[in-house]
């Protein structure tokens, strides 16, 4: 999911009682089968961009006779809201989930198994990209779009200290920082103290894994030295910024900071330049990217891959519609025009083509294809990422000075609570 963080958000209220046994066809009329019906699909607000709204529906009606009705919904309160809907008689036959809330419906029951669609039309996706929709080895959605951060920096400054490439390692980007440091006036990074977000990417860069079975249960693994090694990256980061420590990226926006004209670079999604570029226009021609460089050229730096997956209800009485619909929305030119048109990440390597023309794109691609990942695909992970997050509680109290085990025995009993709630 999207809007300014790419966020996790707790499945309120669970379906009670939902079995995906829904009828699975409709009634078929007409000599193309679906003539006149009507198919709803439930997308968030600014998800579906124009153009590839205004195609797809148009491809559809020409392929089934059936018209697609998009009900655009608000990210406030869409827990409870899908929730309830998605258990009801009739419920919306195509809705949009945020990759990390897939498993929690699925687990409930609430959405119908897709694997022979994912074979017929996903056969080359990146499996970074599928993973949130696969629950338990089988699938239960089909990605749309996904993103990851990118060092989005300020040509003026990076010229003005003398930088004229950009870095290919993590080593070479902590001395252009550096660089900018010592030869202009300029903040070299703004990275406030609790970019979870950017943190988790790392933590899929050291190998780690936030949660681990334990006793027949999921428990935290905040403690592990991979973990710690993580937070260590991140420290060295934040060394070159003086952006709060106990603040995370939206408060106050990143971009805004950036907007000002003194900060060398921002770890931040793409989208993000437009709301510098709002807040100063000025700035059109300073605003580069380069992918997020990790210890060796070969590999970027770990990211997160956050957005939204479609999935179809389990208790829906148009699934074969609502399958020739993924057929569409999914189809190869209109995963293009995602790309184009929003600036996601390309699933497959015949996209990358669409993401040259747009460079926070391109600069994204490879980290998404070579070192991509998201946070634990468990139901019980939606509750870890509640407010207050304590995973941001971690990273505040080591940048404050506590050692990664000290702050993580601190922080792990309210991991633990979360994760055991069902």
């Amino acid at each position: 999911m999207k809007r300014g963080l790419v966020a996790a958000t707790a499945v309120v209220g669970m379906l009670v009682g939902v079995t995906a046994c829904g009828s699975g066809g409709g009634t078929k009329t007409g000599a193309d089968g679906f003539k006149d019906q009507k198919l709803t699909v439930w997308v968030m607000n600014g998800s579906n961009p124009a153009q590839w709204t205004e195609q797809v529906s148009a491809q559809f009606k020409k392929k089934t006779g059936a018209t697609v009705e998009f009900k655009v919904q608000q990210w406030n309160g869409i827990q409870q809201k899908l929730s309830t809907a998605l258990s009801e008689d009739t419920p919306p036959d195509v809705v949009e989930i945020g990759n990390t809330q897939t498993a929690a419906y699925a687990k409930a029951g609430a959405l119908a198994e897709l694997g022979d669609l994912k074979k017929e039309i996903g056969a080359d996706w990146n499996e970074a990209f599928n993973k949130a929709s696969l629950v338990d080895g089988k699938q239960y959605a089909l990605p749309w779009f996904a993103g990851n951060r990118v060092v989005m920096y300020n040509k003026k400054i990076w010229a003005e200290a003398g930088l004229k490439t950009t870095p290919r390692t993590r080593s070479e980007l902590f001395r252009a920082f550096d660089t900018i440091k010592k030869k202009t006036d300029a903040e070299p990074l703004y990275l406030p103290g609790q970019n979870w977000y950017f943190f988790d990417g790392l933590t899929l860069g050291t190998g780690a894994d936030l949660v681990k079975r334990q006793g027949g249960k999921w428990v935290s693994n905040l403690g592990d030295p991979k973990v710690a090694k993580a937070m260590d990256i991140y420290q060295q980061y934040q060394s070159f910024s003086t952006a709060p420590k106990n603040k995370d990226e939206a408060t106050p926006q990143q971009a805004e900071v950036f907007a000002k004209g003194r900060t060398g670079a921002l770890i931040a999604m793409g989208y993000e330049a437009a709301t510098a570029l709002k807040a100063n226009p000025k700035m059109k021609k300073d605003i580069g990217f380069f992918t997020i460089p990790g210890e060796n050229a070969d590999k970027p730096e770990g990211v997160f891959l956050g957005g939204s997956n479609f999935a179809v209800a389990g208790m829906g009485k148009n699934q074969e519609l609502a399958k020739e619909f993924l057929k569409v929305a999914l189809s190869k030119q209109n995963d293009r025009q995602m790309v184009k048109e929003s600036g996601w990440a390309p699933k497959s390597p015949d996209l990358a083509d669409a993401a040259q023309e747009n460079p926070a794109v391109a600069a994204a691609a490879p980290a998404a294809e070579k070192s991509g990942g998201t946070t634990p695909l468990i139901p019980q992970w939606a509750a870890v990422e509640n407010i207050p997050n304590p995973i941001k509680s971690y990273m505040t109290a080591v940048l404050g000075g506590k050692s990664p085990a000290d702050a993580a025995k601190d922080i792990e009993p309210e991991i633990n609570a979360r994760l055991a709630k069902q």
